[in-house]
């Protein structure tokens, strides 16, 4: 027995492929939305995290600038401390300077020369005298430089001859001179003790090497 199919299929298939195409369009367009929800969702979670960790960040970088400014105080403040020991240190070795200065000038002047004027201007003092011969001039400049532990950089200002005395034979031949001396600071009572503790472990690593 034959069928024959009277009803329009064809036209059946078309609205069956429309259907199909409507409901896949309607399925990519939730999965869409779901998909763009979750990111969104994970893009929030994400920017909550970025910004709790900047706000984090912000506060520890204040509370970093408020210790910096606090160390930055403090080092003012030592930096102030030590300025005024040091003024008081100088004020201290100053204060000593013209007891050693004359000290000195007595042991390093030599013996036919004698001092008229001494004059101190800070470290520098200047000095007048009357020698018997250039030589004791020279003698003076040596001791000043190389044998005084307090005097430094000597210098000759000024030597002239000059007559001393009465004409005839009381006239004697002397020599006139100026000169400029510096006076080497003293070490501070604290860098002193420093040095001195050193040199025992110098001398100890040297013998050592």
């Amino acid at each position: 027995m034959i069928l024959i199919n009277l009803l329009p299929h064809r036209e059946e298939k078309r609205r069956q492929r429309k259907r199909a195409f409507f409901v896949g369009l309607g399925a990519s367009a939730v999965a869409g939305v779901l998909a763009v929800g979750v990111w969104y969702t994970v893009l929030q979670q994400m920017t909550a995290a970025q910004v709790s960790r900047n706000e984090f960040l912000q506060a520890e970088i204040q509370r970093l600038e408020t210790q910096i400014k606090d160390i930055a105080n403090l080092r003012a403040e030592i930096d102030a401390l030590k300025a005024r020991q040091k003024a008081v240190e100088d004020l201290q070795t100053d204060r000593n300077t013209p007891v050693y200065l004359l000290n000195e000038l007595v042991k390093q002047t030599p013996e036919g020369v004698y001092l008229t004027s001494i004059r101190q201007n800070g470290l520098v003092v200047s000095v007048s005298g009357i020698a018997q011969t250039n030589e004791r001039v020279s003698e003076l400049l040596r001791n000043t430089l190389y044998n005084s532990p307090w005097l430094e950089r000597p210098e000759l200002v000024e030597i002239k001859a000059s007559n001393v005395g009465t004409a005839g034979r009381d006239q004697r031949r002397l020599f006139e001179f100026s000169m400029r001396v510096s006076i080497k600071r003293a070490e501070a009572p604290a860098a002193a003790a420093a040095a001195a503790s050193a040199a025992p472990a110098k001398a100890v690593a040297a013998k050592s090497s």
